[in-house]
């Protein structure tokens, strides 16, 4: 068996792992988004949520996907929060 994506109802990548450990070596770092595409997915999420029309149910997948997506992008500015104050040798905090 291998690695195979599938997507689910709300246009959300899941990879399906496979029984062999050596053929299912996808690292977290590869699975996240970049900034940019987090924040771009969460815009068409907010998008498609604004319009409405959507199931209850889809909704709630969206919803859920914003979430994660907005969790997504808060961890990339945190990190680059940390990078700009150690360039800069201040702690975390001090403005």
């Amino acid at each position: 068996m291998s690695d195979r994506a599938s997507t689910t109802r709300d246009g959300t990548r899941r990879r399906e792992r496979s029984a062999d450990p050596r053929l299912a070596l996808v690292t977290e770092a590869a699975a996240t988004p970049t900034f940019e595409q987090a924040r771009d997915e969460l815009a068409e999420v907010v998008r498609r949520l604004e319009a409405g029309g959507t199931t209850l149910e889809e909704s709630l997948a969206l919803w859920e996907r914003g979430e994660a997506l907005a969790a997504v992008c808060q961890r990339w500015l945190d990190d680059a929060r940390t990078r700009l104050d150690a360039a800069r040798g201040t702690a975390s905090g001090d403005d």
